[in-house]
């Protein structure tokens, strides 16, 4: 038992001797909604989102990633451009607290031990999973089922990214999440005895779309493929 604790160190410390750069920060900006309340704008941020995110650089062209989100998300039928919509005159507003993993693709190489000035694109995709409190609509007015839900979604984002000091990463990034859901904002209430006060596209699913900066710290050993 005892050699074999030494073999598992023994390994354990050759991984760590070649561990990967690490990236930790913070994501601010907008969200905005796109359901069957409030306006259709793809890209439209109305309520605040802040967040963190870590990174870790497996390779100059791929990255782990993990962030959490908070922000509320808000529909008003007399800002669209629908004048059904317009006429209903719904509004909605719901917090969700989303949590995403997946994996960071860029376009050139990003070799943060190169010492030079970098900038890239890049695309970011995963799963995404929002928690949010459920809500109906009745004569009109959003009232709370007092329930709450996870939303599970896919992240499609694309940003770009450069270094602005030695040790921070700047970029800035436009992401829409498409849900498995369809109740963030009270068109098809989760409980049964609520399923009359459904409205709207039943078939179509809830979109929401995150738009901000980011900045991060790196930290760590040089990973292996930067060494010459």
């Amino acid at each position: 038992m005892r050699h074999l604790t030494i073999l598992i160190l023994s390994i354990l410390s050759t991984q760590l001797s070649f561990s990967q750069i690490n990236e930790i920060g913070v994501f601010l900006g907008g969200s905005n909604f796109i359901g069957d309340v409030g306006a259709t704008d793809y890209i439209s941020p109305n309520q605040f989102a802040i967040g963190g995110l870590y990174k870790w650089n497996r390779s100059k062209r791929h990255s782990y990633r993990g962030s959490i989100i908070f922000s509320e998300l808000e529909g008003i039928d007399t800002n669209s451009d629908d004048p059904r919509r317009i006429q209903r005159g719904y509004e909605f507003s719901s917090k969700i607290t989303e949590i995403s993993l997946g994996m960071e693709f860029t376009f050139l190489d990003f070799n943060l031990h190169s010492g030079e000035k970098l900038g890239t694109p890049y695309l970011y995709s995963g799963i995404t999973v929002a928690y949010h409190d459920n809500h109906y609509f009745s004569n009109g007015a959003q009232t709370q089922e007092d329930t709450s839900s996870w939303a599970y979604g896919i992240p499609m984002a694309i940003g770009f990214k450069t270094n602005v000091l030695e040790n921070f990463i700047l970029g800035i990034e436009v992401g829409a999440r498409y849900t498995f859901s369809d109740e963030l904002d009270g068109s098809n209430p989760d409980a049964a005895e609520l399923q009359s006060l459904r409205f709207g596209n039943i078939n179509n699913n809830d979109w929401y779309v995150f738009s901000g900066i980011t900045l991060t710290y790196t930290f760590g050993e040089n990973p292996c493929y930067c060494v010459e």
